[in-house]
């Protein structure tokens, strides 16, 4: 009984999570409008005329952001749990959560240090 106690805080975390996002698409489904023409149909590249070939090389600085993004995105959840759970846990797990949290402090630290934020 105590183990399904435990994760209904986040089943209902995560219900109410669902039920928002679904509720704000289909606000936006609904109230948006919509007056498709030619113009809003063709293809839009940063305000520039569709170039001619498809295949086009991009610097290498949009694909380092973005897997910066997603390399402290998927780091930050692992912190979901840690918060759930912060009553429970032992003073070796809580540490070692710290200490998880101040590798992912010099990962940013390392990317400042680099450069990799700044957008030149």
């Amino acid at each position: 009984m105590d183990n399904t106690l435990e994760f209904f805080n986040i089943f209902i975390f995560f219900f109410i999570l669902f039920l928002l996002s679904l509720i704000m698409l289909l606000i936006n489904f609904f109230l948006s409008i919509n007056y498709p023409y030619y113009e809003k149909l063709t293809s839009y590249e940063c305000g520039f005329q569709p170039f001619n070939k498809v295949l086009i090389n991009f610097d290498i600085k949009y694909y380092l952001i973005a897997l910066l993004f997603l390399i402290f995105d998927i780091e930050i959840m692992f912190l979901l749990p840690w918060l759930f759970y912060l009553n429970y846990l032992t003073v070796i797990s809580f540490f070692t959560m710290i200490f998880f949290l101040f590798i992912i402090l010099l990962g940013f630290y390392y990317e400042w240090y680099k450069g990799g934020l700044e957008w030149n």
